[in-house]
């Protein structure tokens, strides 16, 4: 029985023991807590405004993808254009031929001739079924080839205009996404309203355990936590993806204007010597290719405009609904 009393002593000097550090260890801990409403305040000062400064940085992607939308579509008419002229120039190419075929001569005597007998000659070819047949067929191919010439010329001038107008929508993305991040203020802001949220956490465990109600207070700690599992890090991402597709771009669509413009120059279409066709024939396709390049990178940045507006509605819509918690 002395033994039983004895270890009931024991285990209430531990209790009270225990009890008494747990009291010590709440009071230090509410030391350094701040008050409900003092908490509350903070995390209104710390929360409220994030949504409109991403509201900012979703009108921004949306503009930008709109405007690296329209350079994809000037890209893909750029690279149409070049196909349905080298497509031209090919018939161009036959019809030469055909031309070559085509061509006369005026007699082929070498020997010395009387006028008489001259004029007689040229008077039986102009009455040669075959020799008249032969000028008005080479008329019409030389009315053909002056149609196509004109066609190619006019292709070569709208897929220089179209890459232009590429190089420039490129310019203006890479800008644009360039500014388009999460500065540092708003990172900044983010990251105190998150410390704010974790400090109003404590803060109502205390008030909880001074019997306080800590109902709207949880409220707005269980949605304004929401912060903790966003991230900030993809916005600015696929900003600079952007950016550097836009600068691909703006690069590929500059080369591939001046070697159209070249390409369709009036110096180089008219030197109709074997080496001017060949060059020709390569600064075309060499623009081409650049064409399909200059709208593939804008295509790309548009994915990627696109898919940062996803990533700052992630955030968004976090900061809308904790700001409107507070509020």
């Amino acid at each position: 029985m002395l033994f039983c009393d004895r270890m009931k002593a024991r285990m209430l000097k531990k209790y009270f023991t225990f009890a008494g550090l747990l009291v010590v260890s709440i009071n230090c801990y509410a030391a350094d807590v701040l008050p409900l409403e003092d908490a509350l305040r903070a995390t209104y000062v710390a929360c409220v405004g994030i949504d409109e400064e991403l509201y900012d940085l979703k009108k921004m992607a949306g503009i930008n993808t709109a405007v690296t939308a329209v350079g994809t579509g000037l890209g893909i008419g750029a690279v149409a254009t070049g196909l349905a002229k080298a497509k031209t120039d090919n018939v161009l190419e036959q019809k030469y031929k055909e031309m070559e075929d085509l061509s006369y001569a005026a007699p082929t005597y070498v020997e010395t001739v009387e006028a008489e007998e001259f004029l007689a000659s040229v008077n039986n070819r102009l009455n040669n079924k075959t020799f008249s047949e032969n000028i008005a067929v080479k008329d019409e191919r030389q009315a053909e080839i002056d149609k196509l010439e004109a066609k190619s010329k006019k292709l070569g001038n709208w897929r220089t205009g179209l890459l232009a107008g590429n190089t420039v929508t490129n310019i203006a993305g890479a800008v644009i996404a360039g500014n388009n991040k999460v500065k540092k203020s708003l990172q900044e802001q983010i990251d105190d309203c998150k410390l704010s949220v974790k400090k109003l956490q404590d803060s109502i465990i205390v008030s909880k355990l001074e019997g306080h109600d800590v109902t709207e207070a949880k409220q707005i700690q269980s949605v304004c936590r929401g912060f903790e599992y966003v991230d900030i890090s993809k916005i600015n991402n696929r900003a600079t993806g952007a950016m550097v597709s836009s600068v691909v771009g703006a690069g590929t669509g500059a080369v591939g204007t001046i070697v159209s413009a070249v390409a369709n120059s009036n110096k180089v279409r008219n030197d109709n010597s074997e080496q001017g066709q060949k060059k020709e024939k390569n600064l075309n396709t060499a623009s081409n290719v650049l064409a399909a390049g200059a709208t593939v990178a804008s295509a790309t940045a548009t994915v990627f405009n696109a898919t940062q507006i996803k990533a700052i509605k992630d955030v968004a819509t976090v900061a809308e609904q904790c700001s409107e918690v507070l509020r």
